[in-house]
């Protein structure tokens, strides 16, 4: 029992590190297509750790990073213990949504509203409301044709296979101590009604992210469980 108890820790490690990667994989390609077609602004909301305008590979690509106010000073704490200099592209926009308008907060930190914008909420789209979703796809359904948004969500309970569930449970009941409880789920048709105003470009599940991410690995690294997709809309 305890070797398949490790068995199974290894194999959800494994998982999740690969879930980690290949969100911002995704996220930087296809942001990479956007900057090709002309977009120079790219959002990270809720960017939490992310390293990307670090490693930033586009000269006219302006990065906004939005977040709580108390986790960008977190953030910019640790950089400068690590002497890793604040890139001169990027632009921190802190925001506590219960109290502030995302629009206003992203136009006083010098986001232009008239230009085509490409969004990306990796990892946080579980842990919205129904309402602050919907705000935000209102939000970047008003910009400019050309503007985008690429995100992951995950399923409900009900379409998983039991284990998958249990460890869905487990999990969940762990945030939740933290303060920060799971809350928002999508199938694919319902997420397809939540994008109206978007054009779909890709809704991709595990099989398909795995083919083009993790194919010829030797060391087991792929996406577990049925659950996860990764998708990107466009105007």
């Amino acid at each position: 029992m305890e070797a398949y108890a490790a068995e199974m820790q290894e194999r959800s490690s494994l998982g999740l590190r690969a879930r980690i990667l290949m969100r911002s994989r995704y996220a930087e390609d296809t942001l990479a297509e956007a900057v090709a077609r002309g977009v120079k602004q790219y959002v990270l909301l809720g960017a939490g750790l992310d390293t990307f305008a670090h490693r930033n590979p586009h000269d006219k690509l302006r990065v906004f990073e939005v977040d709580h106010p108390a986790t960008q000073r977190w953030k910019r704490e640790l950089l400068e213990r690590n002497q890793m200099p604040e890139p001169l592209r990027l632009r921190y926009v802190p925001v506590d949504f219960e109290r502030q308008s995302l629009a206003r907060e992203l136009e006083a930190g010098g986001l232009d509203l008239a230009s085509p914008t490409v969004f990306a909420m990796l990892g946080v789209v579980l842990y919205l409301t129904h309402t602050a979703f919907h705000a935000t796809l209102d939000f970047i359904a008003s910009l400019p044709e050309g503007s985008g948004v690429i995100f992951d969500y995950n399923g409900p309970r009900h379409v998983l296979e039991p284990h998958e569930a249990a460890a869905r449970d487990l999990l969940a009941a762990q945030v939740q101590e933290l303060g920060e409880p799971f809350r928002l789920f999508f199938t694919p048709e319902e997420m397809a009604e939540e994008l109206t105003a978007f054009r779909v470009v890709e809704d991709l599940g595990r099989a398909q992210l795995n083919a083009r991410y993790f194919t010829r690995r030797a060391d087991e690294l792929r996406l577990v469980g049925s659950a996860g997709r990764m998708l990107s809309a466009w105007r």
